[in-house]
């Protein structure tokens, strides 16, 4: 790790620690093909990352939360947070803002789909790029943008995976994760959890506010978001690969969980099925 990284325009000198010398209010920094760290990190900036295009996991508060293309997610200042993602191509648009407005909006983390108004607003502001001289334009418009948030959030809690704080239950969601393609053996569950099946679904509901059954569609659903992302597969392919058993099944549990119809993302060296 090398001193001083410069990272969205904060200068890292120690891993996760970030020193802002910027005086700017607000900034935008876009990168395309954008490279993660593998580590919590902090900075006393609320940021606004957009996903102009694949997906990104934002590991939060005992959450990974998905962010997938043309959504947009909220962090509050100070909030530490880890990003993730095996999408082929990142695009994001970051917007730093080192003060807020006084709403109970901004203190909380946040995942919506970007309405057209809204994602007009963050593309004309890629002009601003990289910018760190004062502009007078580009402070009024990220202070609208900035106001108008809370207006645009239609809150996808959908796109939520929670992470049990019990030990006990972390075999248990690290099973899931591997063997996602088969029905779920609430007994071998239980066992790698040393409890009774009937411990486990209470204690499972209550540290996640999911049941194991929903656990099990949100872990697929993420992994058919992987697949679609690819562009290698058919639908029929990836329902198969994200183990369900009809392109029906699947198309019907991705329209409940994300709210549209699964597409197989079209790449420009083109798509082998």
């Amino acid at each position: 790790m090398q001193n001083d990284n410069l990272k969205c325009g904060l200068k890292e000198h120690a891993q996760s620690r970030f020193v802002d010398t910027i005086e700017k209010e607000a900034y935008v920094w876009c990168e395309k093909n954008w490279k993660h760290d593998d580590y919590d990190h902090t900075h006393h900036r609320a940021q606004l990352t957009f996903v102009e295009e694949g997906y990104q996991y934002f590991h939060i508060d005992q959450k990974i939360y998905l962010v997938p293309q043309h959504h947009v997610i909220w962090v509050p200042s100070g909030k530490a947070h880890r990003i993730s993602s095996e999408a082929q191509t990142v695009n994001l648009m970051v917007f730093l803002f080192r003060s807020v407005f006084n709403e109970d909006f901004y203190r909380h983390v946040h995942v919506f789909p970007v309405p057209p108004v809204l994602k007009e607003m963050l593309l004309y502001a890629s002009k601003w790029n990289q910018l760190l001289t004062e502009d007078e334009e580009q402070d009024l418009f990220f202070k609208a943008i900035l106001k108008s948030l809370p207006n645009f959030c239609k809150e996808s809690s959908y796109l939520e995976i929670p992470v049990p704080s019990d030990l006990r239950l972390i075999p248990v969601c690290e099973h899931i994760n591997s063997n996602f393609r088969y029905s779920l053996d609430t007994d071998l569950l239980a066992e790698k959890a040393q409890m009774s099946v009937r411990s486990l679904q209470r204690i499972f509901k209550n540290e996640t506010g999911i049941t194991l059954q929903k656990y099990l569609q949100l872990v697929r659903i993420l992994k058919s978001i992987e697949l679609l992302d690819t562009g290698q597969y058919t639908l029929s392919q990836i329902a198969y690969k994200a183990g369900y058993q009809s392109l029906s099944a699947f198309t019907a549990s991705y329209q409940a969980i994300m709210k549209s119809k699964p597409a197989v993302k079209k790449h420009p060296q083109g798509v082998s099925s």
